[in-house]
């Protein structure tokens, strides 16, 4: 068996998606309830909210694809990132699992700088609010200065509501605009 079963009761192949088995409700769903840093937050902090912040970070063209640049963590979980550095076939189906959300989306699958920039200052104050205090440095994190806000984490179902509402929005502006 090669599926998972997702909220909306849809079969999602993990070696073989296709767009047609994306659903913005699984993706809300998952990603409210899945916890940034396999869970070593001070309290629960959602990679649903961690991508909300990304994409409140990035001009408006890139919202869309900066709120999705982590949902394929809905389908195969959030993998802490020196783990998956060294995992170059979750990577590969990471990977495949991205090209699917693209393709679902009409989005390209190339992240542009303005996002990536965003997640690494969302990582920042991530570290800053959420994480315990150490004093080891995060090479990635070198001269990337966290957000001046503070962080308040919100519980999942409200990461929920936000976050699929937010995505819809995104989505009906995207069509509107193909439209134009």
């Amino acid at each position: 068996m090669s599926w998972i079963l997702t909220h909306s009761g849809r079969q999602f192949d993990l070696v073989n998606p296709t767009a047609a088995m994306i659903s913005p409700l699984d993706i809300a769903q998952a990603l409210s309830n899945l916890c940034r840093f396999n869970g070593h937050t001070r309290t629960h902090y959602s990679v649903a909210q961690h991508s909300m912040l990304v994409s409140s970070l990035v001009p408006d063209q890139h919202k869309l694809v900066a709120l999705l640049h982590d949902a394929t963590e809905a389908y195969i979980g959030d993998m802490t990132r020196p783990l998956k550095a060294i995992m170059p076939s979750f990577r590969i189906a990471e990977e495949i699992i991205w090209h699917a959300i693209c393709d679902r989306f009409n989005l390209d699958p190339v992240l542009p700088e303005c996002v990536v920039r965003a997640d690494l200052v969302a990582l920042a104050t991530e570290r800053r609010d959420l994480m315990p205090k150490h004093p080891a440095e995060w090479e990635c994190l070198r001269g990337v200065p966290p957000m001046p806000e503070a962080i308040i984490p919100q519980p999942a179902p409200v990461a929920y509501m936000q976050y699929f509402s937010r995505l819809m929005e995104l989505m009906q502006g995207n069509h509107r605009r193909a439209c134009a």
